[in-house]
């Protein structure tokens, strides 16, 4: 049996085993994986991805964010957090996921990112069924997986956006994060046959600026790309509140009850809960890996 087919085995054998255990027999019970990505660095992802977790949890959902970020990993920062161990510590196996995993007081489950995180493909079989194998646990531990991807087209960004269930691109009113933004979800298109992408503008001044980045995206996905759909699923406004909290590395949502940002992450925690359209449509946890390395081949 090659390498693809015993991973898909593997995938296989876990999802029935996972459903036994559920006594579960419509396959709906796996965590929905979200990947929060950008074209450009400098948007503000990270930080919307730490306050999207706590409107999610406030919501009622278990919520894990795993930085797949390559040496830039700071959602530990947003949180003001400590950890001793990385997701490189999982996938060479001297760690395993529970000893890696920190919780926030939110009761937010993370996998901190690390510099060691190789490229995907030049991870080792065994290394690959290290990381099958743990991440199969989320499936007992969470209803969303947030993944707090890098910026750019990089091979390991690519591969875990192509992968997850939903897109959620970060762009700004800068014409470089509009056109690096145009280009990711091209390469995505292109190359990974992903046809559909939600769209949130960060630190806009007003509505009007935000859709007007929206409808530039979209004209040129129309015009240069077929059947890409791009969908508009608001804007966070530039909110003294939110910078203060970014220097206190602290979640703008813990600080203040209401601010122009804080409610329009909340808007965008419930956008992005009731909205059932995906990318994918598997089984569990250990599908899902198996898609990023199938990507990554």
């Amino acid at each position: 049996m090659d390498q693809a087919k015993g991973l898909r085995q593997i995938a296989r054998t876990s999802a029935m085993q996972r459903r036994e255990r559920n006594g579960a027999s419509n396959g709906n019970s796996y965590p929905r994986v979200i990947a929060v990505t950008s074209g450009k660095g400098g948007v503000g992802k990270t930080n919307i991805v730490g306050n999207l977790a706590v409107a999610m949890t406030r919501l009622g959902k278990r919520v894990v964010i795993i930085d797949t970020d390559v040496g830039l990993a700071n959602i530990d920062i947003v949180f003001n957090l400590r950890h001793k161990y990385n997701i490189r510590h999982l996938i060479s196996g001297e760690k395993t996921l529970s000893q890696v995993m920190v919780t926030t007081n939110h009761g937010i489950g993370i996998l901190p990112g690390g510099s060691g995180f190789a490229d995907l493909t030049h991870f080792s079989e065994g290394e690959k069924l290290t990381l099958l194998s743990e991440f199969e646990a989320f499936s007992d531990m969470a209803d969303i997986i947030l993944l707090d991807t890098g910026a750019g087209i990089s091979s390991n960004v690519l591969y875990f956006n192509a992968s997850a269930d939903q897109c959620l691109v970060v762009a700004t009113t800068e014409p470089t994060s509009i056109t690096d933004a145009y280009a990711l979800m091209k390469v995505m298109s292109q190359n990974y046959g992903i046809k559909y992408f939600k769209l949130v503008v960060n630190m806009a001044e007003n509505r009007t600026g935000a859709k007007k980045v929206y409808g530039s995206l979209s004209n040129a996905l129309d015009k240069f790309l077929k059947n890409v759909v791009l969908e508009y699923c608001g804007h966070v406004p530039f909110d003294p509140a939110l910078q203060k909290a970014v220097r206190n590395r602290s979640i703008l949502l813990d600080m203040v009850k209401n601010s122009p940002a804080a409610d329009a992450i909340s808007d965008l925690a419930k956008n992005l809960l009731n909205d059932d359209r995906t990318n994918q449509n598997q089984g569990n946890l250990t599908f899902f890996m198996n898609r990023v390395f199938e990507a990554a081949q």
